[in-house]
């Protein structure tokens, strides 16, 4: 019976990978400087991943479980303004930690069949999420738009947050691996997100909100 080599050659690989990835850009790196950034042989290497598209899929897969359990709902109460707020940033995080996706997005989906497919159902999953937040909030009085609007904000949101990354490298490319920068970039990525459902919000909820904005803003003015 053959033996087995250890998972944890396996995650190292997936490891340094998405670090080369998010550092240089995907297409950048090939499973030659992996290997020779390992200090393993290239058959080593394949012995745990087929090719460069194996190793973004496996990352992918991570990623997917990840978000999966970031996109959920509280248990046992509606969401509050406080937690969306909280989830956008556990969102962001996220798209950070794996930002190499976000940022080489078009030319990865035209490349790769499978993560076309797949990524296509987490923008849905996550317009369904905002839908459902929106309603919530709406149904307990808090929130005012009609389903069209409803609609529309979900959307606009998903969009906002999918290339948020992508407009901030531009925007600083030079910068944009830098810790301040990225903290900055996730905080700002995030107000994008919520203000644009802001002018429909009422009562409680929308005080709640104008303190957390207004938290923000007075926290960014400070650190400018």
């Amino acid at each position: 019976m053959q033996t087995k080599t250890p998972r944890r050659t396996r995650d190292r690989i997936l490891d340094l990978s998405l670090k080369l990835f998010n550092d240089f850009g995907e297409p950048n790196i090939t499973t030659t400087i992996i290997a020779e950034e390992m200090s393993i042989s290239p058959g080593n290497l394949y012995y745990h991943f087929r090719n460069k598209e194996d190793i973004v899929n496996s990352l992918f897969l991570q990623f997917e479980e990840e978000i999966n359990k970031k996109l959920a709902f509280p248990e046992g109460r509606k969401a509050n303004i406080q937690d969306i707020w909280t989830y956008l940033h556990l969102t962001f995080e996220l798209i950070w930690r794996y930002r190499f996706f976000y940022r080489d997005l078009n030319d990865l989906l035209t490349r790769n069949r499978k993560l076309e497919l797949t990524f296509k159902q987490i923008l849905n999953h996550k317009i369904k999420v905002a839908t459902e937040l929106c309603l919530g909030l709406r149904a307990d009085g808090e929130f005012e738009a009609d389903d069209i609007t409803v609609e529309a904000l979900a959307t606009n949101m998903v969009v906002v947050a999918t290339y948020w990354l992508s407009y901030e490298y531009v925007r600083n490319p030079r910068k944009y691996t830098e810790l301040q920068t990225m903290s900055e970039s996730l905080a700002r990525g995030c107000y994008q997100v919520i203000v644009q459902i802001s002018p429909y919000l009422r009562g409680h909820t929308k005080e709640v909100f104008e303190k957390l904005s207004h938290d923000y803003l007075m926290k960014i003015k400070r650190e400018a």
